[in-house]
């Protein structure tokens, strides 16, 4: 069986969350909750959403629809906010209590963070919060910056994917750590490696284009443009042969 991680998106509907300057958190979190989503499906994770929408759900609701999806994680996506604009800035993790699982997977969420440009504020026990306390599952929540802070929001506007992505291998590598059940090998088509993230969003674009399920995989200062992830080699060598034929180049990566 594959990892299960729920990706619940803060707040929703009536309930705007924190806001600044006509940005509404409720919106940030769904839209990165959606990309986090997709990355870890990506990776080979099988993901279930609390919400893909704008809806309002009571906290109480969004721990008991992560318990009946069961799993191995339940990440829940937030910004934060301070009583003064540009008071502070950084990321946090959240989690009911020290000592386990939650805790590893929340301290390398962060760190994937800090590595895209964030500040590492570490982690927080919040006991109070529903979806921490009601969770029969690991659950974490994540502070994605400040949104009353100019420095986050620019990294946030700036650097979505990448922190989409490293909030998405910082569940993967956490889960690794804590000892979930092993992934199947994967083969991951490449079609493009960059230093520039315009580039790589030019070559997603095309392939896009031609048919292909591309994906920015952002690492160690490059951007990885893969056409394809899967469990069967064959499969991985027909879409490296047919982006050959049309003049591109790929290789195969094992995962």
């Amino acid at each position: 069986m594959p990892m299960r991680v729920v990706v619940d998106a803060g707040h929703g509907g009536f309930d705007n969350g924190a806001m600044h300057q006509g940005r509404r958190e409720k919106d940030d979190n769904l839209e990165l909750a959606l990309l986090v989503g997709d990355i870890l499906r990506n990776k080979g994770v099988d993901v279930v959403f609390t919400r893909t929408e704008d809806i309002y759900q009571n906290p109480n609701l969004k721990a008991s629809l992560g318990n009946e999806a069961g799993g191995d994680l339940f990440v829940s996506i937030h910004r934060n906010s301070s009583p003064i604009d540009n008071q502070y800035s950084g990321v946090q993790t959240l989690v009911y209590n020290l000592g386990d699982e939650k805790e590893v997977i929340a301290n390398q969420i962060n760190q994937r963070l800090s590595e895209v440009g964030y500040q590492n504020l570490g982690v927080s026990v919040r006991p109070d919060l529903a979806v921490l306390r009601r969770t029969n599952i690991p659950a974490v929540l994540v502070e994605a910056g400040f949104i009353n802070s100019d420095i986050d929001n620019a990294i946030f506007d700036e650097k979505f994917y990448q922190t989409a992505e490293a909030i998405a291998q910082g569940i993967v590598d956490g889960l690794h750590m804590t000892g979930a059940p092993s992934f199947p090998a994967r083969y991951v088509v490449q079609a493009g490696l960059f230093r520039q993230y315009e580039n790589a969003q030019a070559l997603q674009d095309r392939l896009i284009n031609e048919g292909y399920a591309a994906q920015i995989d952002y690492k160690d200062g490059l951007y990885a443009v893969n056409a394809g992830t899967y469990t069967d080699l064959s499969q991985a060598k027909q879409t490296a042969d047919a982006i050959r034929s049309q003049g591109g180049e790929a290789i195969i990566l094992i995962e």
